[in-house]
């Protein structure tokens, strides 16, 4: 998670004095609380079964300057999946605007402003592209755990801490507030009450880094019934567009 949002993607403090009273009030069982873990597991489920799904996300995150200086960016993204080798990504907004493809055979990714692109091989499943990628590329996305098909098991390993913060609303929608910790991050997600269990927020503060950089995902519009053709995943090669290689391509979006 932390390389991709550096590197390619892609952030309160009258709330945040808040929050250390609500999760010493919250009752707990120990350092990993099962009522904590109970929303989790539940969300996950919810997005496991799902052989497909698509949603919308606004993120805010905090990256590097020249001056060393941490700036904060917005962007918005459209993002498809189906299960277990489909996966397509679409960057807008103050942070570099991409387009990723995954067809379960290459992965490829499109830089509209400076129209170059690059293609390589990928490994035929979400779950085995998305390390490979990471390690290949530095990609990886900020909502990575979500995409795999098993997200409790990639959202709990290494976990160090889980308690409940309490009921909260996203947007008119009643939430679980939720706070985890696991080495070099500390993380909160919003998890929608009722049927279907799915994500309205994520943050994420990255404790092992300078200044401590966080980002914030909103979520919206899930349909977990898409639907979503082979075709939809494939990447065509715009006219006029230049072959680069993958980091080039990286280094072609940054400002």
């Amino acid at each position: 998670m932390k390389t991709f949002l550096l590197k390619f993607l892609s952030a309160s403090c009258a709330a945040a004095l808040l929050i250390p009273s609500l999760v010493q009030a919250a009752p707990s069982s120990g350092p990993l609380d099962q009522k904590a873990l109970a929303p989790l597991k539940g969300m996950c489920d919810t997005l496991a079964a799902a052989k497909s799904f698509t949603y919308k996300s606004r993120a805010i995150f905090e990256v590097p300057a020249k001056t060393g200086q941490f700036v904060t960016l917005f962007s918005n993204a459209e993002v498809a999946l189906k299960r277990p080798d489909k996966l397509r990504v679409s960057m807008i907004g103050e942070a570099p605007h991409f387009d990723f493809f995954y067809d379960g055979k290459t992965v490829s990714a499109f830089a509209p402003a400076t129209k170059v692109y690059s293609t390589s091989k990928a490994p035929p499943t979400i779950d085995a592209m998305l390390p490979a990628l990471e390690e290949r590329t530095g990609i990886r996305f900020a909502t990575a755990p979500l995409l795999f098909n098993n997200p409790y098991r990639a959202l709990t390993c290494g976990l160090t801490s889980a308690v409940v913060v309490g009921p909260s609303m996203v947007h008119g929608t009643v939430c679980e507030h939720l706070a985890f910790r696991s080495p070099g991050i500390n993380w909160e997600i919003w998890i929608e009450k009722g049927a279907p269990s799915l994500p309205r927020r994520l943050a994420v503060t990255f404790t092992d880094r300078p200044n401590f950089p966080r980002t914030l995902v909103e979520f919206s519009n899930w349909n977990l019934h898409p639907w979503l053709g082979a075709g939809d995943f494939v990447f065509h090669k715009p006219a006029g567009a230049r072959e680069i290689p993958f980091l080039s391509v990286l280094k072609s979006t940054r400002r």
